[in-house]
């Protein structure tokens, strides 16, 4: 192997990724691998170079294993793919493996690899982090460089780097945002204040996710942190404004850039008529059909993003708080072969994307950065459901990625010391 740059050399003068086996999601481009974006228009697309972020991997020390499959054209949470297959969860094979980058969090937990690259909108590297048991980071908007990536929205995508551990994931953004060798800092938990709001974030919630997130509270209670329970007001509203104006506008254009990228000379409409999952071609019926005006995409991002953005800086600053924290998904994996459009929550029927995206889309949209935690397992079990991985989300002010990491990493001790079965937060 060649010797690493200094700027990418560990404190003992080798590659700091040297032995990390990555898993690349099939959105981002690998060279001399498929880039297909898990459509069916673009399977015979293969890149002719690395990924900005790729080459920085690569440079690193990392060895990239292979593409990882996704949910098609990243517009969904199942990762239930008619073209390739569904990806699987590893901890129950009739459960999908939650999605976009449904492909990288199942290779990640099978212990195929032991990190890899995903790409976030509006959960898509969180979601399955949950879903299957690891660690999901979503970085501040630009913190990594996007070249080589198929992108739906310049304003809300990341790429998310996922992982076993928080110390994996913290290994890999040091790299991808091009920092100096460095550790993360030891975090005290106690006097730290942790936001625990409510409203949205805890409104109708599976059993096993509310006693995850009770259990999770009450070991860092334990552990000396400060939990407020503080609301940030109308969040919900404040972001319908944002989210998907913002990316149904943006979406267009992202993908008909990519595709004269690619040079295969297809077009979008092609792209559009050989979509093969019913979900996405309804979301692309409305890209195709410019549903969104452009004078309502200016107001959501001229008005109502940075509205969003400075509720969550008040809710920081007001409060003295570093983190908040909430359940990363409302209810954990559900049945891969009826769950594409609803699933059932609380006895109600509601739908699959907006219910799996509540928590991690506001977050998403402010463009600040996020991170899930494994927090223990589903009471459930039997021969209709094995226990089934929980997750719970810490998010940070705007810019604070590697002091949320390490926050992250010491609430990941607190939690892994303990029986974090959420079987027992029931008692």
């Amino acid at each position: 192997m060649a010797e690493a740059p200094p700027h990418v050399r560990d404190s003992t003068g080798g590659p700091p990724l040297a032995g990390y086996r990555i898993a690349v999601k099939d959105n981002i481009e690998v060279a001399g691998m498929p880039c297909t974006l898990a459509t069916p228009a673009l399977r015979r697309y293969v890149a002719e170079r690395d990924a900005a972020a790729v080459s920085r991997l690569r440079g690193a020390g990392a060895e990239i294993v292979g593409k990882a499959n996704m949910h098609e054209l990243a517009y969904g949470i199942t990762s239930n793919n008619p073209t390739f297959g569904p990806v699987r969860n590893v901890h129950d094979r009739n459960r999908f493996a939650g999605g976009s980058s449904g492909g990288t969090a199942a290779a990640i937990a099978a212990g195929l690899v032991r990190a890899g690259l995903g790409t976030d909108t509006g959960g898509s590297s969180r979601i399955p982090a949950a879903l299957c048991g690891i660690v999901g980071f979503r970085p501040t908007v630009g913190r990594y460089p996007l070249g080589g990536v198929a992108l739906l929205s310049p304003t809300r995508d990341v790429i998310g780097p996922m992982g076993r551990t928080v110390g994996d994931v913290a290994a890999l953004d040091r790299v991808l945002a091009g920092m100096s060798p460095a550790g993360l800092a030891a975090v005290d938990l106690r006097g730290l204040r942790i936001g625990v709001p409510q409203e949205h974030f805890q409104e109708s919630l599976d059993p096993d996710v509310s006693g995850a997130l009770r259990h999770a509270v009450a070991a860092l209670q334990d552990a000396g942190a400060t939990l407020v329970s503080a609301d940030i007001r109308n969040i919900a509203a404040v972001n319908a404004a944002v989210s998907f104006p913002v990316v149904l506008y943006e979406a267009k254009r992202a993908l008909q850039a990519y595709l004269l990228h690619t040079g295969m000379n297809v077009t979008l409409a092609q792209l559009h008529g050989e979509i093969a999952s019913a979900d996405v071609r309804e979301i692309m019926d409305q890209v195709i059909a410019d549903a969104v005006s452009e004078h309502v995409y200016r107001e959501a991002l001229t008005v109502a993003r940075p509205r969003l953005q400075r509720l969550y800086q008040e809710y920081f600053t007001a409060l003295n708080i570093e983190v908040v924290l909430f359940p990363t998904t409302p209810l954990p994996a559900q049945p891969i072969d009826r769950s594409d459009r609803f699933v059932t929550l609380n006895g109600a029927e509601v739908p699959t994307f907006a219910t799996f995206i509540r928590n991690t889309d506001p977050g998403s949209n402010a463009g600040i950065p996020g991170i899930s935690l494994p927090a223990g397992f589903s009471a459930r079990q039997g021969s209709d459901c094995a226990p089934l991985p929980v997750g719970i989300e810490l998010d940070g002010p705007a810019g604070s990625d590697r002091r949320l990491l390490a926050i992250a990493a010491a609430v990941e001790a607190v939690l892994s010391s303990g029986n974090s079965d959420v079987r027992h937060a029931h008692t």
